[in-house]
């Protein structure tokens, strides 16, 4: 199967032409490839079954939690697109493609945005998973991010056209916002940044104003001491994790004790030195095995927790295994030989502000890591809640889409590919729609695969 050819220059390589060498390879690109090509969509004949390319990531991961994953993708339209990036990637290889680089989420769906604290503890709002992250055309985020908005439409029952304009929403918010980081200087654009109140101030109605600032104010107890009281009890007077088969089950620390340090100093040793200083005033004191997400459930996930001055000074960093980027099946390859290193490297260049505690490591077994901390504050936006302010969300996540692409691509050549978002915008949510009922009938097939033994599928509660 063959992949699209990226262009040999560096992501920034584009510091060697003039301002108008850059708007005129945005143009040559929009002649090439019409904006208007952007809403053709169909599946080829040689599509592949979406449930063999599921199969397919099964095999490197853990087969128990593999049936919770089909049960979590099943559960509906929205929920299987969250954990079919493979599907889209493999439907994303076969479209036009403008041949703009820049960093890629991979995964740029409507919940894939949220809130978490800067390490000034401000609230942000940004793209928060990165697993799938690697250099490719901008519209492929694009292209990810209005189908989901299309779907999450249809799931919480608004009409076609309101999906319709909420798509356009967001495509001019993009479009917009990519002008502006043009037009500035090389810093400005970097240290742009979109704050939780930049996002409620979006927002038209007192109603869905005060829901978001609920909702922030309700992120920002999201934080180590919550999940201190949620995830662990007294054990011998110590803090230890609580043992919740099949979704959180410990691992016996004094047993793998020194794997579990030679690991745990292999990834510091990935930190700036400021940072690892501050890591090494905790002790590890125990590890257990979380299942997160849809699209991840099966890789290999632990919880880890640190305590500081004492035991009421919690610290729950995240190790979470990171494979290929399913990109890479239709993408060149990541230059980082460590998938782990290769999603910290993006998540750094795509967020304005990253968890100071990102780092990565290869395992004893073989498998790439990174590390995080498992709650700062993060909080994000359930599709059910989205009648208050689906617009308003909409603009908030082209917004910072535009910004991450920004810091990482051309921004001047994007933003003359994609002019004022109007163009682009009808194209993008035409493809929205027919992506969705393409969805939908994947869905169905994961349904049929479930109801006739093929695939084992359970919630896991």
């Amino acid at each position: 199967m063959s992949k699209i050819a990226n262009e040999p220059r560096p992501i920034l390589g584009e510091g060697r032409l003039s301002v108008e060498e850059r708007v005129a390879r945005g143009r040559a690109a929009r002649d090439a490839v019409p904006r208007g090509l952007h809403a053709r969509w169909e599946p080829r004949p040689d599509r592949p079954d979406p449930v063999s390319l599921l199969e397919s990531q099964a095999q490197s991961r853990l087969s128990d939690l593999t049936r919770i994953r089909y049960g979590r993708m099943a559960a509906s339209p929205f929920s299987f697109y969250r954990g079919a990036a493979i599907v889209m990637t493999e439907d994303l290889g076969s479209t036009p493609t403008s041949r703009i680089r820049t960093q890629l989420c991979g995964d740029a769906h409507l919940t894939n945005f949220g809130v978490f604290a800067s390490p000034e503890r401000t609230l942000v709002f940004d793209l928060n998973d990165f697993d799938e992250t690697l250099p490719g055309p901008s519209e492929w985020d694009l292209k990810r991010l209005a189908a989901s908005f299309v779907i999450a439409s249809r799931e919480t029952g608004f009409s076609e056209e309101h999906g319709r304009e909420v798509v356009a929403t967001a495509v001019g918010a993009y479009a917009s916002r990519m002008s502006r980081y043009a037009a500035e200087g090389n810093l400005g654009a970097w240290y742009s940044h979109v704050t939780a109140d930049d996002v409620i101030e979006l927002i038209s109605t007192t109603k869905g104003q005060r829901a978001a600032r609920r909702g922030a104010a309700k992120a920002k107890t999201r934080d180590n001491l919550q999940a201190l009281a949620k995830l662990t009890t007294l054990v011998d007077g110590r803090p230890r994790i609580v043992d919740d088969p099949p979704l959180l089950m410990r691992v016996d620390v004094n047993e793998l004790l020194e794997d579990v340090k030679r690991t745990y100093r292999a990834y510091r040793r990935t930190l700036q030195d400021d940072r690892r200083q501050l890591l090494e005033r905790y002790e590890l004191v125990d590890v257990a095995r979380k299942v997160v997400g849809v699209g991840s459930v099966g890789t290999r996930c632990f919880v880890a927790l640190l305590v500081g001055r004492d035991d009421r000074d919690p610290l729950f960093l995240q190790i979470k295994e990171a494979e290929a980027s399913v990109l890479e099946r239709r993408l060149p390859k990541s230059r980082y030989r460590n998938h782990g290193q290769r999603v910290v490297a993006g998540q750094r260049l795509m967020q304005a502000t990253s968890d100071i505690f990102l780092g990565w490591i290869r395992g004893d077994d073989g498998r790439d890591y990174y590390w995080r901390q498992l709650r700062d504050m993060k909080g994000s936006v359930p599709i059910e809640a989205l009648s208050l302010g689906i617009r308003a969300y909409a603009e908030a996540c082209g917004w910072a889409l535009a910004r991450a692409h920004a810091r990482s691509g051309d921004r001047i050549a994007i933003a003359s590919y994609v002019g004022n978002g109007d163009r682009l915008g009808r194209a993008l949510a035409t493809f929205a729609v027919t992506y969705a009922d393409q969805n939908e009938r994947d869905h169905a097939t994961i349904l049929a695969a479930i109801k006739s033994g093929r695939i084992v599928a359970e919630t896991g509660v």
